[in-house]
């Protein structure tokens, strides 16, 4: 399934979850409206929302719920951007400026706690207690995944499996919050909650393993990133770490100068010894086990028609190009 097609089946559930976006975006405050609006409408994929939608959608549950909690995960993963931009000190995100390089660091970082307290505001009116367990303890593990991720960066003795702790943390976590969140309100069984919330944990881990990809063969025009911003943060990603242990001495030797000064010096090597040993098809299976492994934790729901999209939207995750 390609991005659009996800977006035309869930185009109505979605110009629902923009509604709830716009209104809960007021604020008397006009910068916290002109920060929020810039990063919400800045061409995101909206997966997460959308991961929602479809879970709630195996259950065919039809109230509104599914569409304030999708616009309250959508909330919580902008506020995680608004933040991660002014750590990693990141001036292009989606091809734009971002908020940090236009409105400075102060604004981007005050905004972000605003889309965090209105998140809960929203999960609070929702009035489920079992969804606000499961939003409160993601944004607790995503916030002590942004803090693993910066120990980790400069540091190029982490291994693999530190490194696959801090997705989990950072990026898999909210991706299985919003697959668990549709099972809760669908009243699924603890068996189908468990299924969407594995699903949603594999997913968000292939999908991040495909951006460390990118960030070494990705298209700017389609990514909206530079080749190699990774590298120049200094962050020790999969295709790094694969290279640096099955590399030359000369090529690890290399990689792990990169990593601990950062900037883009040692570039060019760092792509040769990534091409070298096939690190970037190394990370590629491992995406391409993570999705096996959602699909498979899905085996127990009935067929319906979100659970199909469910399943393509995995294929996509690996397979896209942005």
């Amino acid at each position: 399934m390609s991005l659009e097609s996800l977006q035309s089946y869930l185009a109505a559930d979605m110009r629902a979850v923009d509604q709830v976006i716009r209104e809960s975006l007021h604020s008397d405050v006009v910068l916290i409206r002109q920060v929020s609006e810039y990063i919400i409408n800045s061409g995101g994929k909206r997966l997460r929302p959308a991961l929602v939608l479809l879970s709630a959608g195996c259950f065919n549950y039809s109230g509104r719920a599914h569409h304030e909690l999708a616009a309250v995960v959508e909330f919580i993963h902008t506020a995680t951007l608004l933040h991660d931009d002014v750590v990693d000190e990141s001036e292009l995100r989606r091809g734009r400026e971002t908020a940090n390089a236009l409105f400075g660091n102060a604004a981007s970082v005050l905004v972000g706690d605003f889309l965090y307290s209105r998140a809960f505001q929203m999960m609070v009116g929702v009035a489920d207690m079992e969804a606000m367990r499961i939003l409160s303890d993601a944004t607790n593990t995503i916030a002590e995944g942004e803090v693993l991720q910066l120990l980790n960066c400069h540091d190029p003795d982490i291994d693999e499996e530190n490194y696959l702790r801090v997705i989990r943390y950072k990026t898999a976590k909210l991706f299985e919050a919003a697959g668990r969140l549709g099972a809760v309100i669908g009243n699924g069984t603890e068996e189908e909650k468990d299924a969407l919330g594995r699903y949603g944990m594999h997913l968000g881990t292939a999908f991040q393993l495909i951006d460390d990809v990118l960030d070494y063969s990705g298209d700017f025009l389609k990514t909206g990133k530079n080749i190699g911003d990774d590298l120049a943060e200094g962050k020790p990603t999969l295709p790094l770490l694969y290279a640096m242990k099955h590399g030359t001495p000369d090529q690890a030797a290399s990689i792990r100068l990169a990593i601990e000064h950062g900037g883009l010096t040692e570039f060019q090597s760092v792509l040769a010894a990534i091409k070298d040993t096939n690190a970037l098809q190394y990370t590629r299976e491992a995406a391409q086990r993570e999705t096996r492994m959602a699909n498979s934790a899905i085996s127990c729901l009935a067929d319906s028609n979100s659970k199909t999209a469910l399943l393509q939207l995995s294929a996509f995750a690996v397979d896209r190009s942005f």
